[in-house]
């Protein structure tokens, strides 16, 4: 989408852990420009890219160009561009005219031949070649993917969400500038085929000994999802009658894996039914959906999802909630897939609220396994998966510096909306709430905070605290409780100001909702066993301490 930077539709009036997570003095200038709206970047919105890229395997370089087209929405005459070294510039041009250019390291500031009129749209070319960053570690250090299938075939692949996209190709790298769509062409050799976003417009043989793929992408991208994916691919197609008709399926295996990606792959159709119920319609039936055999463990590229998985249930054969539950499926086939919902479609403006995307594809892993095996299962899931909490640092990180906060984005975040839901009490709500998501802020867009307020809104509860707690502090609430006979008495500690989020317990074998503040409380139980004690739902994630020393009587 045309660079939506959406405002929060309800005001909150936030607690002091929001404020601090704005805190970025530790970081560079380099940080502030890669990670800011900067003066270069504000003043143009980015509608198109046009990207043509030929990929040497041969000797790990590529060269091409992105002709970027953009609108004017205020007066300026430079421009930031962004490319990682050690890529290099062979020229940019605009209307037949070669700009000069500065470099402020991954940056490009061009200088425009006049100043554009407000409501203008043109187009700049950025020519470039070079040996772009080789990913050691991919997924999680970011960049090219150079190897080889077990057949000895040439196997390539981006995987840039972290470092971003400038690492291979020249261009805004700023999340909250979507184009509304974009070519990506591809040239590779005669031997090897190139699967990227969207679909297939052509095949173009160069007689060179190379081939150009055309793929073409008609919805809004972020640009760390556009992606190269060559090898020797062979193509299974398949559909879905989902609830917007009928959903192209294409799955791209080496076609050595053909038969085994078949069988895998059946679990498509049933994560999709189970997505598309609790989150509304896939949100891309114009491009339709992929998944690509890579190199690396996986990635969520935009209708063209990354599958790394050895064809294995779980995560590489583990169960990372270590219930059980986790090896019934396909932990990349899942977890990519439901970022198409949660990343792609719903896009976090800056990383430092990444967990809008984790956490709500954690939590669909969840889902998935409630759609698979029931409501218990799917709890046991999430709460299995707490084993991964670090507690190490704020979720939420600092802002306008391309900072992501703690892995805790991911299995915290999703035990926090487990939570939620529980609050919220009312299954149907809270689906209404999840679809309601997709439909207000598809193909945008979003801040945290708008997300939080419109769960907020929606389910009629302030959860601020709830959010401050657990995506801006590392402290776990714990209860406190003093309990004799029927009598409870009970508060919250280590918890921000404010905290009161109500927990089900049960005392003396009987179930009940309390509601904690920072203040001691006092309940009776009707009908609790003597000498019973005080258990927490395990569906929240607080502790409880129970005291003996005496404790003021308060009601």
């Amino acid at each position: 989408m045309s660079f939506r930077l959406h405002r929060a539709s309800v005001l909150l009036v936030l607690p002091l852990a929001f404020a601090r997570a704005q805190d970025s003095t530790a970081f560079t200038h380099a940080d502030s420009l890669r990670g800011s709206n900067g003066p270069a970047r504000a003043w143009w919105d980015v509608t198109f890219y046009d990207l043509h890229v030929r990929v040497d395997p041969a000797d790990s370089s590529i060269r091409g160009h992105n002709a970027i087209v953009y609108r004017v929405v205020a007066p300026s005459q430079e421009m930031q561009i962004d490319l990682r070294a050690p890529l290099e510039v062979d020229s940019i041009v605009q209307r037949g005219r070669v700009l000069t250019y500065r470099r402020d390291g991954d940056a490009l500031f061009v200088t425009l031949a006049s100043a554009p009129q407000v409501g203008a749209r043109d187009t700049i070319s950025v020519y470039y070649h070079g040996k772009p960053r080789a990913a050691k570690r991919a997924p999680w250090d970011g960049g090219f993917v150079w190897t080889r299938d077990s057949l000895g075939h040439p196997w390539v692949a981006t995987a840039n969400e972290g470092i971003g996209a400038s690492v291979w190709w020249p261009t805004k790298e700023l999340r909250a500038d979507e184009p509304d769509s974009q070519r990506i062409a591809i040239t590779v050799p005669n031997a090897i085929v190139d699967v990227s976003n969207g679909r297939l417009r052509g095949t173009t043989v160069n007689g060179d000994g190379t081939r150009t793929f055309e793929w073409f992408v008609t919805s809004p991208i972020n640009n760390y999802d556009v992606a190269v994916n060559a090898g020797d691919y062979t193509h299974i197609g398949d559909s879905y009658r989902g609830e917007k008709g009928k959903l192209s399926l294409d799955f791209w295996p080496l076609s050595y894996h053909a038969d085994t990606a078949r069988k895998q792959f059946e679990q498509v159709k049933p994560m999709l039914k189970c997505f598309e119920h609790w989150f509304g319609p896939y949100p891309f039936y114009e491009d339709g959906y992929k998944l690509v055999e890579t190199p690396h463990l996986g990635m969520e590229h935009q209708s063209a999802v990354a599958y790394g998985n050895e064809f294995k249930n779980g995560y590489r054969g583990r169960d990372l909630s270590a219930t059980g539950w986790g090896m019934k499926w396909d932990f990349i086939i899942v977890h990519e897939s439901g970022h198409e919902w949660f990343g792609n479609s719903i896009t976090a403006q800056d990383p430092a609220d990444m967990w809008v995307q984790e956490g709500f594809t954690n939590y669909a892993e969840g889902l998935y396994t409630e759609c698979q095996s029931g409501k218990d299962a799917g709890a046991a899931y999430i709460i299995g998966s707490r084993r991964n909490i670090r507690n190490d640092r704020p979720i939420i990180a600092p802002f306008g510096v391309e900072q992501e906060g703690s892995a805790d984005m991911y299995y915290k975040t999703g035990s926090m909306l487990h939570m939620i839901r529980q609050i919220v009490d009312d299954d149907a709500r809270w689906r209404d709430i999840l679809r309601g998501l997709n439909s207000t802020f598809y193909h945008k867009t979003v801040t945290g905070a708008e997300v939080r307020a419109y769960i907020n809104r929606r389910s009629g509860i302030d959860f601020n605290p709830v959010f401050a707690q657990y995506l801006m502090t590392t402290q776990i609430p714990t209860l406190e409780y003093v309990l004799a006979d029927s009598i409870v008495r009970y508060r919250w500690t280590n918890v921000v100001p404010g905290f009161a989020m109500p927990v089900l317990v049960t005392i003396g074998g009987v179930r009940q909702w309390l509601r904690p503040t920072e203040i001691w409380r006092t309940t009776r139980v009707s009908g609790a066993r003597r000498g019973g004690e005080l258990v927490v739902d395990p569906d929240f994630y607080v502790t409880r301490r129970e005291l003996t020393r005496a404790i003021p009587d308060v009601s």
